[in-house]
């Protein structure tokens, strides 16, 4: 599925470690020719998320009807919720032919499945530097109940411990400063 022009960049970390807003303010300032890949979801949009734009929002049957059709490179139910998130295969084929390099933003789980079927991607792993931090970005936010917090807290431990498994590692806590070591990462890595 690897195009010879475009690439395919995984960026994940725990939630709360500043990816999404990494990612934003990347597309806005790496000269590269990035695209988000938009991750279909079953769970229902926030109030400033659009359809097509944040994700691709999908009825449970929808999400289904497509995984067992085989249209996800890498699916699963998160924070178990009964939410399930997944990545389809054709929006990062479609990229890669039109010379993109294309941005997953996926949890650690789902960058372990696609590693093992695109094995060139280029991997970053972006974290607050600390469980400390992570666990007081997370409060701050104000927008999960403490037993979502306890688990996304679960689940950073596990994804904590399976950041040697990324090329790259960028803490962040000046995301000016990380957006441009990731920016710098990933210009280093154009020829090749």
């Amino acid at each position: 599925m690897a195009s010879k022009h475009g690439k395919v960049i995984i960026i994940s970390g725990p939630s709360g470690a500043g990816k999404s807003t990494l990612v934003r303010r990347l597309l806005k300032n790496c000269p590269l020719p990035l695209q988000l890949s938009i991750s279909a979801t079953t769970r229902s949009p926030r109030a400033d998320e659009q359809n097509g734009v944040s994700y691709h929002f999908l009825s449970p049957e929808e999400f289904t009807s497509k995984r067992d059709a085989g249209e996800f490179l890498e699916c699963k139910e998160v924070f178990g919720q009964g939410h399930w998130y997944g990545t389809l295969e054709k929006n990062i084929t479609h990229g890669l032919e039109s010379g993109k390099w294309v941005i997953l933003e996926i949890d650690v789980a789902g960058a372990m499945s696609v590693i093992d079927r695109i094995p060139d991607a280029i991997t970053i792993f972006i974290h607050p530097g600390s469980m400390e931090e992570l666990e007081r970005r997370l409060r701050n936010r104000k927008t999960d109940s403490e037993d979502a917090i306890l688990r996304r807290l679960n689940v950073a431990t596990e994804e904590m411990s399976k950041r040697h498994r990324y090329a790259h590692q960028v803490v962040n806590n000046d995301v000016a400063v990380a957006t441009d070591e990731v920016s710098q990462i990933l210009q280093s890595l154009e020829n090749e």
